[in-house]
């Protein structure tokens, strides 16, 4: 399991300078795919690394209109941000985004699925279109990628302390 979150994380790093460094805006239907993406990246991390891929097929089968609905904005994103590249910089961010995950479990070490375990639990007792409304109050992860707000004068930058949306 070290191996492969090893090999996420050497992945990833390969692909971040180039990425990471790009500005994007973003409307609130993109903030809150990038929100839903973070915690579906954070379950598979767990799943993988505490051996729980049960509880992660069972978050899959249970949201699996809202997970696909996310992805599809996900992807909007990235083509109106990436053009021709938007593919290649989804995977990149999907890339990372779990790199940043697996990133926190290596610096965890065994204390990592105590602490993360029970995050299947809040998920599967909330109510299908509840989803994203806990990702964005979770903040699950740190999002690889600075986001700023489209149309706000002077919006700040979505970083790793400042994710929450703007009504």
């Amino acid at each position: 399991m070290r191996i492969l979150l090893t090999t996420l994380v050497a992945a990833s790093l390969a692909a971040a300078p180039a990425f990471a460094a790009t500005a994007n805006c973003a409307r609130a239907v993109d903030h809150t795919a990038l929100d839903v993406t973070a915690l579906k990246t954070q379950l598979m991390v767990v799943a993988l690394t505490c051996q729980h891929q049960d509880k992660y097929d069972a978050f899959v089968r249970k949201f699996q209109p809202d997970l696909q609905a996310q992805d599809k904005s996900l992807n909007a994103y990235f083509s109106r941000a990436g053009g021709r590249a938007s593919a290649k910089q989804r995977d990149d961010y999907v890339t990372n985004l779990a790199n940043v995950q697996s990133q926190t479990g290596l610096r965890q070490g065994s204390l990592f699925c105590d602490r993360t375990v029970g995050v299947f639990d809040e998920v599967m007792a909330l109510k299908t279109g509840e989803l994203a409304e806990y990702a964005a109050a979770k903040a699950v992860a740190a999002q690889p990628i600075n986001v700023s707000d489209c149309g706000a004068a002077a919006a700040p930058t979505r970083t790793a302390s400042n994710t929450r949306r703007k009504s």
